[in-house]
């Protein structure tokens, strides 16, 4: 295993000025919290879903006359994740240590930027957990894949882009803190999705509805378990930006 690499950005005090969050319902989530935030607030952007959708969609950003000539000292990255182990259930919010990422026997970790982990544990009275996070290449949908890859990679929750965004911001000289909310436990199968992402990182309706279809028990749990996900990734935005999160 490599050893941890923690960036070291050139500003660590500086404000969050943007958030990163998944394209549609989280998106709106977090943009309904920050509705009725009227200090100072972040600019928020969607972002696709998967690892090599959004390393195409941070290149093109990292790249373009808005960044370059608006550099961003520090991004929150937000949105959902999957539990990997029973101690963390459904509506769950979790701030990110470190990420990992696993290829064979291979793995690589990255650290979020502790002045703003702590900054963000601060705001929300220290009353969160601080976790470990697997970034998968591919959603992971059943129960018995959840509790394996927790045992092997050592992760307490799972996602499919922190990883790559903590790689190309810090390598850009961003500052990266990640604060995701669990919707889907280690219990119980979601159904698989797999065919309904489409290579831009978006969800594709149709096929979205056949595999729900296909398994209405467990789409009725994923329903669920997102729904309230939302409602607390949108309070929790509110939270954090109502009073001074800035700096």
């Amino acid at each position: 295993m490599k050893h941890p690499h923690t960036p070291t950005p050139p500003h660590p005090h500086t404000p969050i000025q943007t958030i990163l969050v998944c394209q549609g319902a989280e998106y709106k989530a977090v943009c309904r919290g920050l509705r009725w935030v009227f200090c100072s607030k972040p600019s928020v952007m969607p972002m696709p879903v998967g690892i090599k959708p959004l390393t195409r969609y941070l290149q093109t950003w990292l790249h373009s006359e808005q960044f370059l000539n608006h550099p961003q000292p520090s991004v929150l990255v937000m949105g959902l994740c999957g539990s990997l182990i029973p101690r963390y259930q459904v509506g769950d919010i979790v701030l990110y240590q470190d990420c990992v990422y696993q290829v064979g026997a291979t793995s690589s970790v990255l650290c979020c930027n502790s002045t703003l982990t702590k900054l963000l544990y601060s705001r929300l009275q220290e009353k969160v957990p601080i976790v470990k996070a697997l970034t998968s290449d591919r959603l992971v949908s059943s129960a018995t894949e959840k509790s394996n890859l927790g045992q092997m990679s050592g992760a307490d929750v799972v996602d499919m882009e922190g990883f790559a965004a903590l790689e190309l911001l810090s390598q850009a000289g961003v500052a990266v803190a990640m604060l995701r909310v669990v919707s889907d436990n280690c219990y119980y199968d979601i159904p698989d999705l797999t065919q309904a992402l489409s290579s831009d990182g978006s969800l594709q309706p149709l096929p979205l509805a056949l595999a729900m279809l296909r398994q209405p028990i467990a789409a009725t749990r994923l329903i669920r378990g997102s729904l309230r996900g939302l409602k607390v990734l949108e309070k929790v935005t509110g939270l954090l930006f109502s009073s001074s999160v800035q700096g």
